[in-house]
């Protein structure tokens, strides 16, 4: 009796399995872990890895000016901070001698105290161009939003040398603006020599620029503003909340990374004041309106105390520093914080 002829598929699968086992199939399947290509770079790629040395060579002139113009003169200063520095003349070494005088400079303390109170002014002021920047960003026409920014932006363009005269004649007892509008309605008692009274001289300078809205923070605030999501307003004005509670409740946690940077940027900028002061006051009455940078002026052009003027120059410089180094580590920290929370 002779068995049924078996069904082609499973003869030919007997056949598959009858195959020489020392054949394999490779078929769609890798064995071997060397590269798909193994072809020499195109001339693109090779001119794409020959950029790099081109942007070096590029860098070294800047870096070469910067050399020369900014970290000379500041390690200069360092090093003839340790002197009495007499330029073209003898200049003995006196070590901590200038650090030593340095401390007990009641002036210098006087500018720093100056300067602590123009920064809280100027953080304060802040108040003024954020109701700015809130109330033109609640403008749905975008036409008439354009013209209040240009508007507001605009004073940013005028020169600070100007900006500072400008307001001196306005300040000046006799034929100032100040005076005579408080004359014209009969305010004659309130006059004064606002830039020349140490009671109000400082006061005179910080409020050089009223009302504070052209500058950086209005422009920091407008467009953190205007980057929140309008979706976040609305659904908070469908829930029924106000504008006061709005504020705190969504736009200021939103803005906190760019009022972060923008109060680290405020000290350093504080630390470097004194042009308006030059200007306006120079320093006086009495020292009311000395800071920092002009005690320093002072002190290496009218004393011709270099030494000691290096060593108040070094001092500020090393303060800064410090200060520089954490507004970039506080932005590092916040930058690896967002990443995380990816």
């Amino acid at each position: 009796m002779t068995a049924p002829p078996s069904h082609p598929r499973a003869a030919g699968h007997s056949a598959s399995e009858q195959k020489d086992p020392s054949m394999t199939t490779t078929t769609g399947v890798r064995t071997d872990h060397t590269p798909a290509s193994t072809s020499a770079p195109t001339g693109r790629t090779r001119r794409r890895r020959r950029i790099p040395w081109l942007v070096y060579i590029a860098l070294f002139p800047l870096l070469a000016v910067l050399l020369v113009f900014q970290y000379y003169p500041a390690a200069s200063g360092i090093f003839r901070s340790f002197f009495d520095w007499n330029p073209g003349g003898v200049s003995p070494f006196v070590g901590l001698d200038n650090f030593t005088r340095m401390m007990a400079d009641e002036v210098w303390w006087l500018s720093f105290r100056n300067l602590g109170f123009i920064f809280v002014f100027g953080v304060v002021a802040w108040v003024i161009p954020l109701t700015a920047a809130e109330l033109l960003i609640t403008l749905r026409n975008q036409r008439s939003q354009m013209i209040f920014r240009t508007l507001l932006i605009v004073p940013m363009a005028f020169p600070g040398v100007v900006t500072a005269l400008v307001w001196s004649f306005m300040y000046h007892p006799n034929n100032g603006v100040i005076n005579n509008a408080l004359s014209a309605v009969g305010l004659e008692s309130l006059a004064q020599n606002w830039a020349g009274d140490p009671t109000f001289a400082l006061w005179s300078l910080l409020f050089i620029g009223f009302p504070f809205i052209a500058g950086l923070p209005f422009l920091i605030f407008y467009s953190t503003l205007q980057n929140i999501p309008p979706e976040l307003f609305e659904a908070a004005s469908l829930d029924g909340v106000g504008r006061v509670r709005r504020f705190w409740a969504i736009d200021l946690p939103l803005m906190a990374r760019q009022v972060k940077l923008l109060f680290f940027l405020a000290v350093i900028h504080t630390l470097q004041y004194g042009f308006m002061a030059y200007i306006v006051t120079a320093g006086g009455p009495a020292g009311s309106t000395m800071v920092p940078v002009l005690r320093m002026l002072n002190v290496a052009f009218q004393g011709q105390d270099w030494g000691y003027a290096a060593t108040l120059s070094t001092t500020l410089f090393l303060f800064t520093l410090v200060l520089s180094l954490v507004v970039v580590f506080v932005k590092r920290s916040d930058s690896s914080t967002n990443v995380k929370s990816l």
